[in-house]
């Protein structure tokens, strides 16, 4: 018998779910000096003009991450043209670090608006940007609804925090 291990997730499933969002709390966490205090614990990899990086918490593959708005809302049409280019222009910096730090054969980058289409919060778009593999979606996912990810957040932190360090003004 197999065992698949990812110690991980039970901490999502045995902590108390917060009532606020949490794209906007991982945002607003912040040192008592104003630097970015508690970003690595959050797993949050990279603070632009407008928005902001963070890995997925329950990945479809190592190295998934989100970018999203400081902004809080669920709406497309509620961003501005900055935030529109912010966003995208964050997300293609992810895009390279992942293709550095992982050297996938694809991606997967796209946004899920509201519940229908995908989303698992709707209150706070974000786009996702996802490495892939030639067969990398197996028969675990199809037969059992389980994804088996090899690596854990803080591994996957600390292979991409490098590429993504502040650009310089």
């Amino acid at each position: 018998m197999q065992h698949l291990w990812a110690p991980w997730r039970a901490q999502y499933f045995l902590q108390e779910k917060p009532k606020e969002c949490i794209f906007c709390r991982m945002a607003s966490q912040r040192g008592p000096d104003g630097n970015p205090a508690t970003d690595e614990a959050n797993h949050l990899l990279a603070r632009d003009r407008t928005c902001f990086a963070v890995l997925n918490a329950f990945p479809y593959a190592g190295g998934h991450l989100m970018v999203a708005p400081y902004r809080h809302t669920g709406e497309i049409d509620d961003l501005t043209e900055d935030e529109l280019k912010d966003l995208m222009v964050l997300a293609r910096r992810c895009r390279q670090a992942i293709a550095r730090a992982f050297k996938p054969r694809g991606f997967n980058i796209g946004l899920n608006l509201g519940e229908a289409a995908g989303a698992g919060i709707t209150q706070h778009l974000h786009l996702h940007v996802v490495p892939r593999w030639s067969g990398d979606t197996n028969f675990m996912t199809v037969l059992s609804d389980v994804r088996v990810v090899t690596e854990g957040l803080k591994e996957t932190y600390a292979k991409l925090a490098p590429y993504l360090q502040p650009t310089p003004s």
